[in-house]
């Protein structure tokens, strides 16, 4: 029969080997979850640029509308003052 320093020491020795075991696996958990949460925050930071990129596609087109509207206004009122012209050129001629 073993003595009992002998079952003390094989005692400590399972238990430090078990405590190894669920060490490596907590590491390889955490690891895990750090990889997922860096992974979500990449994930937020990607949507927040697209957000903001999208609000600033939002203003430009805004701008171009605007500025559309603005020519087409122009050119009607071109158009207009050319007619206004055109007729007073043929009042005078005769």
């Amino acid at each position: 029969m073993a003595s009992r320093a002998e079952r003390f020491k094989k005692a400590a020795v399972k238990a430090a080997r078990t405590a190894r075991k669920w060490a490596q696996t907590a590491a390889r958990e955490a690891d895990r979850l750090l990889k997922e949460a860096q992974k979500r925050a990449a994930t937020e930071q990607r949507q927040m640029r697209i957000k903001a990129a999208l609000r600033r596609t939002g203003k430009v087109l805004k701008a171009a509308g605007r500025a559309a509207i603005v020519a087409g206004v122009a050119a009607g009122i071109a158009s207009a003052r050319a007619k206004n012209r055109s007729k007073r050129r043929m009042r005078a001629k005769r």
